[in-house]
């Protein structure tokens, strides 16, 4: 696969390294009236480290995922990206800062064809990504970009096809790519496994390892399994409160996040 560029800073894939993290959040909380959906949660990743955030259904992770975005603002605690406090900043301005992100439900242009789908992605805030009637020129930049971030996720040869006539797994693919062609200086991956089937998740993680080590990502994943085989460190969460971050052989043997998952926690 052609790999995409990524223009973060050196990689340091146990977080050790010397330098201010690219994401830093620290006490961050949600409240939606009398519901804490996340409770102080602090956490920090830094360049070229792919940090995993796990935990079951109904533990803060997509909120905590949608306020790191931007798609929703905290009601305590702040968010810094590159050293920049963006705590109140909105998604579209973290974007242009260089986050890229997948979405935990499909956000493509269906009746698209795949590589129009990511020339528009490449375009960004352009005015011709906004008008879709304006006929797509052959070969530009854009295009090229396209390209290259289609081969790096294994998609090239299905440039010319219409994404209804994707596979789940395959536009999944597609959305990665997305992301990508906009050379992000962060990615953020919101449960990109959902809904996959076990060979679409082998192919998926495959795709997720090949990705350049210099771009730190941070990745919201309900499948335990493969969040802790993609990543450096892993923190879990349950009832929108942190339960442990360490590294994955740390976090796989913690009894606490044992009996989360495999339901023996005493009920006291």
């Amino acid at each position: 696969m052609t790999n995409i560029t990524a223009t973060a800073t050196a990689p340091d894939p146990h977080g050790s390294g010397a330098g201010a993290p690219v994401l830093t959040i620290d006490g961050v909380g949600k409240r939606y009236g009398g519901i804490q959906a996340v409770d102080t949660i602090s956490l920090s990743l830094n360049a070229g480290e792919r940090i995993g955030v796990i935990g079951p259904n109904g533990a803060g992770k997509t909120t905590l995922f949608k306020m790191i975005a931007g798609d929703v603002l905290p009601t305590s605690g702040s968010i810094e990206l590159f050293g920049r406090d963006v705590t109140r900043v909105g998604a579209a301005r973290r974007a242009r800062m260089g986050v890229g992100r997948t979405f935990q439900i499909s956000n493509l242009f269906r009746d698209m064809s795949v590589l129009d789908n990511v020339r528009v992605a490449a375009r960004g805030g352009e005015s011709s990504a906004r008008v879709f009637w304006w006929p797509q020129r052959t070969r530009d930049d854009a295009t090229d970009r396209a390209m290259d971030a289609l081969a790096s996720v294994g998609l090239d040869d299905r440039a010319s096809d219409v994404v209804t006539d994707l596979s789940h797994g395959e536009q999944r693919q597609l959305e990665i790519a997305m992301a990508l062609v906009g050379e992000p200086t962060i990615l953020l991956l919101d449960e990109p496994a959902a809904g996959l089937s076990p060979g679409e998740r082998s192919v998926l993680k495959q795709l997720i390892e090949n990705l350049p080590r210099t771009l730190p990502i941070l990745l919201i994943e309900h499948d335990m399994s493969l969040a802790l085989g993609l990543t450096d460190r892993v923190m879990c969460m349950e009832n929108g409160r942190h339960v442990i971050t360490g590294t994955p052989e740390e976090v796989r043997s913690d009894e606490t996040v044992r009996e989360i998952y495999l339901g023996r926690r005493d009920k006291k």
